[in-house]
């Protein structure tokens, strides 16, 4: 490797960190009070992971902030099902960690019934879980998910409408449970 290209792996590798350390802030932000979770031990972890990847093209930012965003969504998820083990009652108490702007009204979601409302709706339709992780985790904007999954903006719209209905009566029904 030349120092020429090794200097842009570097500058590659210290941008996606950056960009990666904005999306965790953000998932962070919506974490409930006293979760011991710090940004920049996410960020290190989902960098680490992300470097393993073998499909993933670090070089394409479009596809390494999606990865990267998988990545700390799959994190934050790991953790908030190993607190709820260590609390009392297990899977029976309700931990309300996330607040994404899925459903109108609702101030916070927890973010493993979310998650098991994301694996419900890749069984529908994976695409729309893309989106929904793209907008919700990666913070990305529509025209970055429709560049990101090679479809139109105004399917990615489409798509947005229809997976935050979905979700919005999925976690509703969770909720009455």
């Amino acid at each position: 490797m030349t120092k020429k290209t090794e200097k842009s792996n570097q500058e590659i590798q210290q941008s996606m960190y950056e960009q990666l350390h904005v999306i965790a802030e953000r998932a962070l932000k919506k974490e409930s009070p006293g979760h011991s979770l710090q940004p920049t031990l996410l960020v290190n972890d989902a960098v680490m992971r992300l470097l393993e990847q073998r499909n993933v093209d670090i070089a394409d930012r479009c596809q390494a902030m999606a990865a990267g965003a998988n990545i700390i969504r799959r994190l934050l998820v790991d953790y908030a099902r190993r607190r709820k083990a260590q609390k009392r009652g297990g899977s029976e108490q309700r931990n309300r960690g996330v607040s994404p702007a899925i459903i109108a009204g609702t101030a916070r979601i927890d973010i493993v019934e979310l998650e098991d409302a994301l694996e419900s709706l890749a069984r529908e339709n994976p695409r729309l879980v893309e989106v929904v992780e793209q907008k919700v985790f990666g913070g990305m904007t529509g025209e970055e998910i429709a560049e990101y999954l090679k479809v139109s903006l105004t399917t990615v719209n489409s798509d947005w409408r229809y997976a935050k209905a979905w979700l919005a009566r999925e976690l509703r029904s969770t909720e009455s449970e």
